[in-house]
């Protein structure tokens, strides 16, 4: 019945009253029928003088596909050929392609304008305060030119963000505390060690604010500006005198305030190289932050810089190229202090990142660093009237010296098993040894690694720390391991006593430590933020377990045991003129609670409780009347972000 009209062909098929029915038709005598009726309809439509819109509404009508009843040799007109100008670009789509609810807006960030509840008010209100939801100075739209005219910007791609850090501790803590005839604060404390017991309260207030341009959704501004200063007080409360200042007349407790510049640099998005996926190349000029590794074992500070940085293969492979001029540190604060001038310290690094290298799910890094130091007629002493350089030990010298770095880091899982590690060597020359005052070669290793497995809310950690000590303190090779500048996220961070506590060495020079605060290391510095880097030191040896129980999404506990020794403790013997020492240093236990009633970042507050029970080496280096060999902790944080 192909071709066949339905209605010639029933008439002819219609069976007469009382007879028979017709016999059908064959095909070409039904073809030929309906076309002659067809003629005959539009003849018997011209003579009855009927318009020509009658005969295309019919027309219409025949040409309609019916679903299940197509017609056999129909095709509709195709509509007009789409032409365009621009490679990439398609025909928008007609109007009756949308819902009649919908209303178009100008970009996606101006959204929150045109939503509103039934009665026709914004259901989502912009405030300045208001850091949860779309906020012009968070950067969630881009700014309107026509509020800011003094602002020397064009189109509607810029952004500013600004954002707000309130940083408050407290920590109450005991550490060996040295006294002397000059430096007692009471008459009768004629031990090695007075009481141990002090107080710190410190208060930061970061605030920062970027203006840049592009479309932040999906690749990197293609320029950004941005601004970063951090005021601290710190009030610090000890029993001794000469812990806090140098001199003997100045009281045992401090109240210190300062305003460090952390970030103010210009970043540069070089378009013409952007691949597939926005892998991108960028520079960055001034100071800002940067870590070397994973961890933050070598080099993590804020310095000032200019950084030639990218990616590419869909962010598999991502590379840095990076030169620091070291500013001055405060002492109290530790920020940067941009008034005095630079150091005469200099760090270099390129490193590359290689994402599923050998095996997928683990990304390798490879570092090479090279520290130039040429410090050695440069006498700095700190706020408090302490020599920071050169280090009052050994022969009170100056040093320069010359440091390269090569490192391997490696970060992701293998398999249900994290694990994070780091391997360091050290090769350079020190120009002048603090012992034997003659020039001699570095040769120092570092290694570190941690396993974790996660099990439902419980993640389990197993860590492991080497940090090569010198055995020989008078031959011509420098083999302790110092790093840049250590900010470590390790075995427990600085919620670990031995992390989070300056340990100072007696038998040194004032103001000498075994370890820095925030760092790991036993380095026999004077400073960490001041000081230089000493490759004559006792090492360090750790072994730690923990684990995180994130009971809710608010509320994560932290359990940490470690076991730490000396290295070799060749160099302390000498310093401290003993024929022999024990390189046990003892177990560092802590525990933490954080909070984020929010279950986010906005607030956090964390407590923490920490205790070094002494080994044989420690209680050897720091022995006193009573005995005490244990230490302890407690560190109640309270961070507010905007």
């Amino acid at each position: 019945m192909s071709g066949v009209s339905l209605l010639p062909f029933m008439v002819l098929m219609q069976a007469v009253p009382g007879e028979e029915p017709a016999t059908a038709p064959p095909v070409e005598e039904a073809e030929a029928a309906s076309q002659k009726a067809q003629d005959a309809r539009n003849q018997s439509i011209d003579r009855d003088g009927l318009n020509t819109t009658a005969k295309e509404e019919a027309e219409e009508l025949d040409n309609q596909i019916i679903e299940g009843r197509e017609r056999p040799g129909f095709n509709e007109e195709l509509p007009e050929r789409v032409t365009q100008d621009n490679p990439g670009a398609v025909r928008a789509p007609p109007p009756q392609a949308f819902s009649p609810n919908q209303v178009p807006i100008p970009d996606r960030w101006r959204l929150i304008d045109n939503v509103t509840d039934i009665d026709g008010n914004p259901i989502i209100k912009e405030a300045l305060l208001d850091p949860y939801n779309q906020n012009t100075y968070k950067g969630d739209r881009p700014i309107n030119p026509e509020k800011v005219p003094w602002l020397p910007i064009k189109g509607d791609d810029w952004f500013f963000v600004l954002n707000a850090i309130s940083d408050t501790v407290y920590e109450p803590r005991t550490f060996p505390i040295p006294v002397g005839v000059q430096t007692t604060e009471d008459a009768d404390r004629l031990d090695v060690f007075g009481n141990d017991f002090s107080t710190v309260l410190s208060q930061t207030f970061i605030v920062g604010a970027a203006l840049l341009k592009g479309s932040t959704a999906y690749k990197p501004p293609s320029i950004e500006y941005r601004l970063t200063l951090a005021y601290n007080v710190n009030y610090v409360d000890v029993p001794e005198r000469r812990v806090l200042f140098v001199e003997p007349s100045e009281p045992s407790h401090r109240l210190d305030h300062f305003l460090g510049v952390q970030e103010a640099f210009v970043d540069y998005h070089f378009t013409e190289y952007d691949r597939d996926r926005f892998d991108f190349i960028s520079i960055r000029a001034g100071i800002q932050p940067f870590q070397a590794d994973f961890r933050g074992f070598l080099f993590q500070d804020q310095q000032l810089g200019i950084r030639l940085f990218g990616n590419r293969d869909n962010n598999r492979f991502q590379f840095n190229l990076a030169g620091f001029w070291r500013l001055e540190k405060d002492t109290n604060s530790g920020l940067n202090s941009v008034a005095k001038t630079p150091r005469d310290d200099f760090v270099f690094i390129a490193n590359v990142y290689r994402q599923d290298f050998l095996i997928p799910a683990l990304t390798s890094q490879f570092t090479l660093a090279y520290n130039r130091n040429r410090e050695a007629d440069d006498i700095q002493i700190d706020t408090n009237g302490f020599p920071v350089r050169p280090a009052l030990l050994g022969d009170l010298r100056g040093r320069d010296y010359d440091v390269y770095y090569l490192g391997y880091n490696v970060d992701g899982r293998i398999g249900r098993i994290n694990i994070t590690g780091s391997a360091y060597w050290a090769l350079g020359e020190d120009r002048n040894s603090i012992l034997t005052g003659e020039p001699v070669d570095i040769d120092a290793q570092f290694a570190a690694a941690e396993l974790s497995y996660d099990r439902d809310w419980i993640r389990f950690r197993l860590s492991g720390l080497y940090q090569s000590g010198d055995s020989d303190p008078f031959d011509d090779t420098h083999t302790g391991f110092d790093a840049i500048f250590e900010n470590p996220q390790f075995a427990g961070a600085d919620t670990s006593y031995w992390i989070r506590q300056t340990l100072p060495f007696a038998g040194g020079g004032r103001v000498i430590s075994i370890n820095g605060r925030n760092g790991i290391l036993n380095t026999l510095r004077s400073s960490k933020e001041q000081g230089q880097s000493n490759f004559l030191n006792p090492g360090l040896w750790l072994v730690g377990a923990g684990a995180d129980f994130d009971l809710t999404p608010e509320i994560r506990l932290t359990a940490n045991a470690n076991h730490l020794w000396f290295e070799d403790t060749a160099t302390l013997e000498n310093f401290r003129i003993e024929g022999s020492i024990p390189s046990e240093i003892g177990y560092d236990l802590s525990a933490s609670a954080i909070w984020r009633p929010k279950a986010n970042q906005n607030i956090v507050f964390r407590l923490s409780a920490a205790t070094l029970l002494s080994g044989k080496g420690f209680e050897d280096l720091f022995d006193n009347l009573g005995n005490d060999g244990n230490f302890y902790s407690i560190l109640a944080n309270l961070t507010l972000t905007y």
